[in-house]
Protein backbone atom coordinates (compact mmCIF):
# COMPACT_ATOMS: atom_id res chain seq x y z
CA UNK A 1 0.00 0.00 0.00
CA UNK A 2 1.12 3.48 -0.91
CA UNK A 3 1.55 6.08 1.69
CA UNK A 4 -1.42 8.20 1.08
CA UNK A 5 -3.42 4.77 0.93
CA UNK A 6 -2.64 4.08 4.47
CA UNK A 7 -2.94 7.13 5.68
CA UNK A 8 -6.29 7.59 4.24
CA UNK A 9 -7.46 4.17 5.62
CA UNK A 10 -6.32 4.80 9.16
CA UNK A 11 -8.55 8.43 9.26
CA UNK A 12 -11.80 6.37 8.31
CA UNK A 13 -13.91 5.75 11.58
CA UNK A 14 -13.58 2.30 12.92
CA UNK A 15 -16.11 0.61 14.33
CA UNK A 16 -16.40 -1.32 17.06
CA UNK A 17 -15.96 -4.41 15.83
CA UNK A 18 -12.73 -2.82 13.48
CA UNK A 19 -14.44 -2.66 10.50
CA UNK A 20 -15.34 0.87 9.08
CA UNK A 21 -17.85 2.95 10.19
CA UNK A 22 -20.09 4.20 7.24
CA UNK A 23 -23.88 5.98 6.76
CA UNK A 24 -25.65 4.72 4.19
CA UNK A 25 -27.14 7.14 1.11
CA UNK A 26 -28.75 4.57 -0.63
CA UNK A 27 -30.72 1.41 0.76
CA UNK A 28 -28.36 -1.84 -0.14
CA UNK A 29 -29.32 -4.54 -0.32
CA UNK A 30 -28.37 -7.21 2.66
CA UNK A 31 -26.82 -4.23 4.43
CA UNK A 32 -29.36 -1.49 5.28
CA UNK A 33 -30.84 1.55 4.62
CA UNK A 34 -30.93 5.20 3.48
CA UNK A 35 -29.58 6.59 7.18
CA UNK A 36 -28.49 3.64 8.64
CA UNK A 37 -24.98 3.91 10.58
CA UNK A 38 -23.33 0.46 9.22
CA UNK A 39 -19.92 -1.13 10.17
CA UNK A 40 -18.26 -3.15 7.30
CA UNK A 41 -14.68 -4.42 5.78
CA UNK A 42 -12.44 -1.95 4.42
CA UNK A 43 -12.22 -3.46 1.09
CA UNK A 44 -16.05 -3.02 1.06
CA UNK A 45 -16.15 0.27 1.70
CA UNK A 46 -13.24 1.40 -0.20
CA UNK A 47 -13.71 -0.72 -3.30
CA UNK A 48 -17.84 -0.41 -3.78
CA UNK A 49 -19.34 1.63 -0.80
CA UNK A 50 -17.92 4.58 -1.27
CA UNK A 51 -16.83 4.85 -5.09
CA UNK A 52 -20.09 3.80 -5.95
CA UNK A 53 -21.82 6.42 -3.56
CA UNK A 54 -23.57 4.76 -1.48
CA UNK A 55 -21.91 5.64 1.57
CA UNK A 56 -20.16 8.54 3.25
CA UNK A 57 -17.70 8.51 5.91
CA UNK A 58 -19.81 8.53 9.37
CA UNK A 59 -18.44 11.93 11.05
CA UNK A 60 -20.19 13.57 13.52
CA UNK A 61 -21.69 16.08 11.13
CA UNK A 62 -22.91 13.57 8.65
CA UNK A 63 -24.86 11.58 11.70
CA UNK A 64 -26.16 15.34 13.11
CA UNK A 65 -27.39 15.98 9.34
CA UNK A 66 -29.07 12.34 8.80
CA UNK A 67 -30.78 13.19 12.40
CA UNK A 68 -32.14 16.10 11.13
CA UNK A 69 -33.11 15.02 7.57
CA UNK A 70 -34.51 11.77 9.16
CA UNK A 71 -38.58 12.47 8.38
CA UNK A 72 -37.71 14.00 4.73
CA UNK A 73 -35.74 10.79 4.02
CA UNK A 74 -38.50 8.66 5.55
CA UNK A 75 -41.25 10.24 3.03
CA UNK A 76 -38.54 10.07 0.06
CA UNK A 77 -38.41 6.22 1.07
CA UNK A 78 -42.13 6.05 0.66
CA UNK A 79 -42.34 7.65 -1.97
CA UNK A 80 -39.71 5.61 -3.78
CA UNK A 81 -42.08 2.42 -2.59
CA UNK A 82 -45.17 3.49 -3.61
CA UNK A 83 -43.62 4.17 -7.33
CA UNK A 84 -42.02 0.42 -6.81
CA UNK A 85 -45.67 -1.05 -5.73
CA UNK A 86 -47.50 0.78 -8.55
CA UNK A 87 -44.56 -0.43 -11.15
CA UNK A 88 -45.35 -4.25 -9.91
CA UNK A 89 -48.88 -3.53 -10.15
CA UNK A 90 -48.30 -2.61 -13.61
CA UNK A 91 -45.83 -5.53 -14.15
CA UNK A 92 -48.89 -7.94 -12.96
CA UNK A 93 -51.53 -6.95 -15.60
CA UNK A 94 -48.27 -7.31 -18.31
CA UNK A 95 -47.76 -10.57 -19.52
CA UNK A 96 -45.04 -11.21 -22.27
CA UNK A 97 -44.40 -14.10 -24.90
CA UNK A 98 -41.18 -15.41 -25.89
CA UNK A 99 -40.55 -17.67 -29.14
CA UNK A 100 -38.59 -20.55 -28.83
CA UNK A 101 -37.33 -23.57 -30.86
CA UNK A 102 -39.03 -26.82 -29.34
CA UNK A 103 -39.63 -30.06 -30.17
CA UNK A 104 -42.62 -31.98 -30.49
CA UNK A 105 -42.74 -33.26 -26.93
CA UNK A 106 -42.93 -29.07 -25.95
CA UNK A 107 -39.24 -29.26 -24.77
CA UNK A 108 -37.27 -26.33 -25.47
CA UNK A 109 -33.51 -27.22 -27.55
CA UNK A 110 -32.33 -24.26 -25.90
CA UNK A 111 -34.07 -22.37 -22.52
CA UNK A 112 -35.56 -18.78 -22.05
CA UNK A 113 -33.23 -16.82 -18.77
CA UNK A 114 -33.16 -13.44 -17.52
CA UNK A 115 -31.88 -12.01 -20.34
CA UNK A 116 -34.78 -13.22 -23.13
CA UNK A 117 -37.05 -11.69 -20.71
CA UNK A 118 -35.52 -8.51 -20.57
CA UNK A 119 -35.40 -8.39 -24.21
CA UNK A 120 -38.93 -8.80 -24.12
CA UNK A 121 -39.96 -6.90 -21.71
CA UNK A 122 -37.61 -3.85 -23.59
CA UNK A 123 -39.50 -4.56 -26.83
CA UNK A 124 -42.95 -3.50 -24.90
CA UNK A 125 -41.20 -0.92 -23.04
CA UNK A 126 -40.43 -1.46 -19.93
CA UNK A 127 -36.71 -1.67 -19.04
CA UNK A 128 -35.43 -3.88 -15.84
CA UNK A 129 -31.83 -4.96 -15.39
CA UNK A 130 -31.56 -8.92 -15.56
CA UNK A 131 -30.41 -9.40 -11.61
CA UNK A 132 -33.87 -8.28 -11.14
CA UNK A 133 -35.44 -11.18 -13.07
CA UNK A 134 -35.65 -14.29 -10.24
CA UNK A 135 -35.84 -17.73 -11.68
CA UNK A 136 -35.36 -20.70 -10.13
CA UNK A 137 -34.08 -22.25 -12.99
CA UNK A 138 -33.80 -21.49 -16.84
CA UNK A 139 -37.33 -22.27 -18.48
CA UNK A 140 -37.08 -25.44 -20.68
CA UNK A 141 -40.33 -25.77 -21.63
CA UNK A 142 -43.21 -24.27 -23.92
CA UNK A 143 -46.26 -23.19 -21.30
CA UNK A 144 -47.00 -20.33 -19.47
CA UNK A 145 -44.84 -19.31 -16.22
CA UNK A 146 -45.10 -16.54 -13.99
CA UNK A 147 -41.74 -15.28 -12.98
CA UNK A 148 -40.90 -12.80 -10.27
CA UNK A 149 -39.19 -9.32 -10.52
CA UNK A 150 -37.15 -8.16 -7.80
CA UNK A 151 -37.63 -4.65 -8.15
CA UNK A 152 -36.64 -3.25 -4.41
CA UNK A 153 -35.80 -5.10 -0.90
CA UNK A 154 -39.45 -4.78 -0.10
CA UNK A 155 -41.12 -5.02 -3.41
CA UNK A 156 -41.33 -7.87 -5.78
CA UNK A 157 -43.65 -8.18 -8.97
CA UNK A 158 -45.40 -11.26 -10.69
CA UNK A 159 -45.30 -11.38 -14.74
CA UNK A 160 -46.58 -14.18 -16.70
CA UNK A 161 -44.54 -15.19 -19.70
CA UNK A 162 -45.60 -17.44 -22.60
CA UNK A 163 -43.33 -19.85 -23.57
CA UNK A 164 -44.40 -20.72 -27.48
CA UNK A 165 -43.04 -22.60 -30.28
CA UNK A 166 -41.03 -20.26 -33.20
CA UNK A 167 -43.76 -19.75 -36.06
CA UNK A 168 -42.09 -21.89 -39.15
CA UNK A 169 -41.34 -19.77 -42.89
CA UNK A 170 -43.81 -20.73 -45.11
CA UNK A 171 -42.08 -24.16 -46.54
CA UNK A 172 -38.71 -23.87 -44.12
CA UNK A 173 -37.72 -25.71 -41.16
CA UNK A 174 -38.56 -24.60 -37.80
CA UNK A 175 -35.74 -22.53 -36.43
CA UNK A 176 -34.32 -22.07 -40.10
CA UNK A 177 -33.00 -18.70 -40.94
Amino acid sequence: MSKSATSHFKRLPKGQNGGIELLLIHNVEHLGRQGDLVEVKPGYALNYLLPQGLATIATDHHKRMVEKHREKLRAIELEKLKSYREQADELAKQSITIEANANDEGHLYGSVGPHEIVDALKASGITLAQDQIRLEGPLKELGLYTVKIHLHSEVDASLKVWVVPTVAAEGGEPGAS
